[in-house]
């Protein structure tokens, strides 16, 4: 059963993701012009996204992953407490974890990822830990195979996913012992990601 903290600490992340970055779509389309007391604020929002680990770098290139990223992590907050469905692949249904994932970056971003785990993995690019970023995804060992679970990274060390049958979508930290001992691996969605029925091996 899931604890009354636990629900409140996801929904403050959730909470401060969205004042974060709730900024995105303007900073896409500015309307002031460079060297205007306008611009100035801009970059400061940038550098404070920046600092916070939203964004990987600034600029045109920058706020563009921004914006995808925003949507993102705003997108699959919005699915909490969505029941977990073995198989399932909609809010309608219920999701099971890589069907939660592969409805996500399919609503956000219109890609189209493979639907088990494993092949997620194998189509996505490989990552160290320690250069995770929101929107991320982040693998599991959790049925004594290698990339049987999936979730999203959503920052400051939390995930969201949809867990297991009874449980429903939410927001857990990966510091946690059982999280800790099962992590499999980080991956990075690329807009050049192989389509859904593309295999290649998996590389841990």
């Amino acid at each position: 059963m899931k604890r009354p903290s636990d629900h409140l600490a996801a929904l403050g992340l959730a909470l401060g993701l969205a004042l974060a970055l709730s900024a995105a779509p303007a900073l896409a389309a500015p309307t002031v012009q460079p060297g205007s007391a306008g611009a100035a604020s801009e970059d400061d929002l940038g550098r404070l996204l920046a600092e916070r680990g939203l964004i990987g770098t600034l600029g045109q290139a920058g706020l563009a992953v921004r914006n995808q990223t925003s949507e993102l992590v705003l997108n699959a907050m919005g699915f909490l407490g969505v029941p977990y469905k073995r198989g399932g692949t909609t809010v309608e249904t219920g999701f099971d974890c890589s069907g939660f994932v592969r409805a996500i970056f399919e609503q956000t971003a219109g890609m189209v990822l493979p639907r088990r785990a494993k092949e997620q993995a194998a189509a996505t690019e490989v990552i160290d830990k320690r250069d995770l970023k929101p929107g991320d995804l982040v693998f599991f060992n959790t049925m004594k195979k290698a990339f049987s679970h999936v979730g999203i990274y959503v920052g400051d060390g939390k995930f969201i996913h949809a867990p297991k049958p009874g449980a429903e979508v939410r927001v857990e930290d990966m510091a946690g012992s059982y999280w800790v001992r099962r992590f499999d691996g980080a991956r990075r969605v690329l807009t050049s990601a192989p389509a859904a029925d593309a295999a290649p091996s998996v590389a841990r």
